[in-house]
């Protein structure tokens, strides 16, 4: 028994087991794995809508991504293109709408107005065409 003893308080404090690839660290008389969080995703509104359609939506899709560990690339990357496409659509609509700075300047509620409305619809299109799609 003094044998057993004297080995375990001679033990590693951090072992490393090959099969798994996991490092472990001792704490009391137990080895416990060092494992990390996945960093979270960084996306917006776009992304996490989407997460959320996934989710409620699509469950079998949103588990197998969320197992391969390809939840968060696709989310930052249709957070991206989704930004991006709302970004354009906003400046064409702006453009074709005669909305300018000259009209911030001379009228400014008509021109929040005029960029709320270009704003919602181009949210509207970009949520039917990336996000809930």
């Amino acid at each position: 028994m003094k044998n057993l003893k004297k080995a375990f308080s001679e033990a590693a404090s951090e072992i490393h087991d090959n099969t798994n690839g996991l490092n472990y660290m001792r704490v009391g008389d137990y080895y416990l794995p060092m494992l990390t969080a996945p960093e979270s995703p960084k996306v917006g509104p776009f992304g996490k809508a989407h997460f959320h359609y996934l989710r409620a939506e699509k469950k079998t899709v949103f588990d197998g991504m969320m197992l391969s560990g390809k939840l968060n690339n696709c989310l930052e990357e249709i957070d991206r293109q989704a930004e991006d496409m709302f970004a354009k659509l906003v400046k064409d609509m702006a453009e074709k709408e005669g909305v300018t700075e000259q009209l911030k300047v001379e009228n400014q509620i008509l021109w929040v107005q005029k960029m709320n409305s270009i704003r919602n619809r181009a949210t509207e299109i970009v949520n039917a065409e990336l996000i809930y799609n």
